[in-house]
């Protein structure tokens, strides 16, 4: 499995990005896709995940009104529109994700469920 992150960058409080990744070697549609992020100094944390429905989206409880997270048609892509955009946001960004079977799978929020992940893509976030 090959995930491919991209997106990032440096930008100003109150700005938005849309990040991207994008799976290559096999049908995702069966694959929860999430996104997790590490910050200067802390601990891996949950961002989003939807499975390819995408109707079962869920987020991290502090972001959920400013981040959404989003699946193509293919199921090979998946994207995380960032608005509003705070320092404390800054932190590199990672896709991640895992087989259920299910189209319609119940994502998880816990990293060690994720068995694929991308190399990160990097959001500064300058006040």
């Amino acid at each position: 499995v090959q995930l491919q992150a991209s997106g990032g960058g440096l930008v100003q409080a109150g700005d938005s990005l849309r990040l991207s990744c994008t799976a290559s070697d096999r049908d995702f549609r069966k694959y929860v896709m999430g996104w997790f992020r590490v910050a200067p100094g802390k601990e891996r944390e949950f961002v989003a995940a939807d499975s390819w429905s995408g109707n079962n989206a869920i987020y991290a409880a502090s972001l959920k009104n400013r981040f959404t997270i989003s699946r193509d048609n293919t199921g090979n892509a998946v994207y995380l529109q960032m608005n509003s955009l705070k320092p404390e946001d800054t932190a590199l960004y990672y896709c991640a994700v895992y087989f259920t079977g299910s189209f319609r799978a119940s994502p998880s929020r816990e990293r060690e469920r994720y068995n694929y992940w991308g190399q990160g893509t990097p959001v500064t976030v300058s006040s």
